[in-house]
């Protein structure tokens, strides 16, 4: 430590390298991590822990009619999978419409018009709203005529202005604003997802699309109806007479159920997205009664190639700016070997002087790998410091993700105290192989 503090210039100098090299490490595994966590955020928010059930193809004749056009997903599937699946973070039931909406003088059509459940929020990862309120359970049970909508609504239809409390109609039927999505801006596919309308699955079912499959539709109007009753306007009796017991149990009605067109389920993290694949699927096999060895009613659609080529893409990105810091711990490093050779060199008579007196060679080894160690762990320590406080400042000033990375500090650490010893093996083995005699008469 003496010999160390002797030349405090020539320490700080060694130290420097280690400095740097420590702290790039540092500021790159928390600048790295930061933006792997924030484009996780990004891939989760356009869905790509996200899994579409879809029902099964129909055909009739030798003829197929294409995916999903089979009647098979219920909401009650939905319930199952959400209770009986726990890979799964949510799920939502999906019906599905095209047409066009009208606001007073104005009208749009929307790329995604969904009635859906609040749970669609969720899946979504669009959990927070730019103004207003979220539909609720009970808004879906009553099949309420109230919806949110999209930033590409507000901005088309109402000319950005707040439309909450007003009234649009979807295919001649009223709605009221109750809520404005935040903004999410494009997906992958260039599609803008916030050209969109979301309102109760219900409502969308039974008042809009009328394709319900049960016997009656809530919002259907009487007048629209033509009734033979109104053929006898003055009569008071049916004008055909009402069916016995024993005529409906001898004709009993079919069992009809209510559809929905798809099933948007998200895992509870990518890793789990298979997983959740093979639950679902189970699931659903059992509630369809599907026998063994029979192919599917419905099928299942992930994204899990796109969420592998992200992934792999951000891993891509910390090794290499990983490997970037790595070279200025080698540069550090060098810079250790090298004063210490030079350190050997001033202090050779010393060293003879060492070596007459009765310190072995492996003393004279130990001695200078001693400081070699210490001067990488010392700089290490600092470097940490000026890591951190540097990816902080990074965060403050340029607004760039970072996260803490517990292991890259460890890590730092270790590799200090490695290159310590591997740079300066060569100085202390140079050092300890001196001859005694050579070494008191080295001027």
């Amino acid at each position: 430590m003496k010999s160390i503090g002797k030349n405090p210039g020539r320490m700080t100098l060694t130290m420097l390298g280690i400095i740097i090299g420590v702290a790039a490490v540092i500021a790159m595994m928390e600048i790295g991590k930061g933006s792997s966590i924030a484009i996780s955020k990004t891939i989760a928010s356009m869905g790509a822990n996200t899994l579409v059930i879809l029902p099964g193809t129909a055909a009739s004749g030798g003829i197929s009619f294409g995916a999903g056009t089979s009647v098979t997903l219920t909401p009650q599937d939905c319930e199952a999978i959400l209770r009986e699946c726990p890979t799964l973070r949510d799920a939502a039931p999906i019906v599905r419409i095209r047409g066009q909406i009208v606001y007073g003088n104005r009208n749009w059509v929307p790329i995604t018009i969904y009635g859906t459940t609040i749970n669609f929020l969720n899946v979504r990862d669009w959990r927070k709203l730019a103004d207003g309120e979220t539909f609720t359970d009970g808004d879906v049970r009553n099949a309420n005529k109230v919806c949110m909508v999209g930033q590409t609504i507000v901005r088309e239809l109402f000319g950005g202005v707040s439309p909450l409390g007003k009234e649009i109609r979807i295919q001649n039927v009223s709605f009221r604003v109750k809520g404005v999505l935040s903004r999410k801006g494009a997906n992958m596919m260039g599609q803008d997802q916030d050209d969109i309308v979301l309102a109760p699955w219900t409502t969308i079912k039974y008042r809009v699309s009328g394709s319900s499959n049960q016997a009656a539709a809530s919002g259907s109007s009487s007048s629209s109806v033509n009734s033979l009753n109104q053929l006898y306007p003055g009569s008071g009796q049916s004008l055909y007479p009402a069916q016995s017991a024993t005529q409906a149990a001898d004709t009993p009605l079919p069992v009809r159920f209510t559809n929905v067109d798809q099933i948007l389920a998200a895992a509870r993290s990518p890793g789990e997205v298979q997983p959740a694949l093979d639950q679902i699927t189970a699931v659903l096999r059992q509630r369809h009664h599907i026998r063994s060895g029979a192919p599917d009613d419905f099928n299942i659609r992930n994204m899990a190639e796109m969420t592998a080529a992200l992934s792999s893409t951000t891993v891509l990105m910390t090794k290499l700016l990983l490997s970037v810091a790595l070279i200025s711990l080698i540069v550090g490093g060098v810079g250790i070997m090298n004063i210490m050779l030079v350190s050997v060199t001033e202090r050779t008579r010393e060293i003879g002087l060492r070596m007459a007196v009765g310190a072995r060679s492996r003393d004279i080894l130990r001695q200078f790998l001693v400081e070699a160690v210490f001067l990488c762990i010392a700089g290490g320590i600092i470097g940490i410091l000026v890591g951190c406080g540097g990816s902080w400042l990074v965060t403050r000033l340029l607004g760039w993700p970072t996260e803490t990375s517990v292991a890259a500090i460890l890590t730092s650490v270790l590799v200090s105290a490695c290159v310590g010893i591997v740079f300066g093996f060569y100085p202390a083995w140079k050092a300890s192989g001196l001859d005694p005699i050579e070494a008191l008469r080295y001027e």
